[in-house]
């Protein structure tokens, strides 16, 4: 048998009932169900916060900031970009994973400076892609070693609507963060070099991704078979003269410099360009003059024309 199609109407009821999405959520820029539980604290702990790492990607750079929230808006700490790192010699490559490692570290590096940790709490200088964990009493801190009288700047991660999988960029971020010092709660799970199937790790694949390995590999395979397209594709770093080679010395000498100074520079004074004056707006009367005139050429040009 055939059964007839039902055209399913909302009835008024619905649409009485219809509760409108957050402004946010309708353009699909936060995940409420995440915010929550990165912001909500306990309320026996007052007005200490939950402090967040938050990371984005944009089209040209890698963004780390130190946030916390309050009842009317987000406050931030300490934000650091990778547009900053030819500060500390790298000029080209400030979106793969090795600059947001530089990144999450110089943010890291930054805000202990700020709140005068960054003594206490050195981080890790050895980068072997493993996670730094120490355990005190029941809790686990994710430093070297903890301080008597300081506990480490606990932050959380907050990845906002990227899809977290295993090796992504954001990850990068994190452990340039947790080696800079900060307190960040962490696995390898999301590690590049992990496999889910054998649940094994393979540090020394996560180490090469810091410094930079995958890119110089393919800097050489690309030269090797397409040398255009190498050409087109590592313009910047043909004209900066990185090689494949040279990358992790780079590298290195970037998370040196980030130690040395990780303050921000000074900003520049901006005085904005007076001797430019816009037209004056033309009066009614000007304007159908300007109309007339035109109408009165072009007649001319006609009567011309027919002559």
């Amino acid at each position: 048998k055939l059964q007839p199609f039902v055209k399913v109407t909302k009835t008024k009821a619905y649409f009485k009932r219809y509760q409108v999405k957050y402004r946010r959520r309708r353009e699909g820029k936060t995940d409420y169900r995440q915010r929550k539980r990165l912001c909500c604290q306990a309320k026996n702990k007052y007005q200490s916060p939950k402090y967040r790492f938050v990371v984005r990607f944009t089209n040209k750079q890698v963004i780390c900031q130190i946030a916390y929230s309050l009842i009317d808006g987000d406050r931030i700490l300490t934000s650091a970009s990778s547009l900053e790192l030819p500060r500390y010699g790298l000029s080209v490559g400030l979106k793969n994973y090795a600059a947001a490692y530089c990144t999450g570290l110089l943010c890291a590096r930054r805000l202990l400076q700020k709140v005068g940790l960054d003594d206490v709490y050195e981080g890790n200088d050895e980068i072997d892609g493993n996670v730094v964990k120490t355990q005190v009493g029941k809790t686990t801190y994710y430093v070297d070693e903890v301080d008597e009288d300081k506990r480490p700047f606990r932050a959380l991660l907050d990845v906002g609507c990227k899809t977290t999988s295993t090796g992504c960029r954001i990850f990068g971020a994190l452990k340039g963060a947790a080696d800079g010092g900060l307190d960040i709660p962490h696995s390898e799970k999301r590690f590049p070099g992990y496999d889910r199937d054998s649940k094994e790790y393979d540090a020394d694949m996560h180490r090469e991704r810091i410094f930079g390995g995958h890119v110089g590999e393919y800097m050489e395979y690309l030269e090797e078979e397409d040398n255009t397209k190498y050409q087109a594709q590592f313009a910047g770093y043909i004209e900066n003269d990185v090689e494949a080679d040279g990358l992790e010395e780079l590298y290195e000498g970037v998370h040196e410099k980030i130690r040395e100074d990780p303050s921000p520079s000074e900003k520049k004074s901006f005085t904005p360009e007076k001797s430019y004056k816009r037209k004056a707006k033309l009066t009614l009367e000007q304007r159908k003059a300007a109309v007339q005139a035109k109408k009165d050429a072009k007649i001319a040009q006609l009567e011309a024309e027919d002559e």
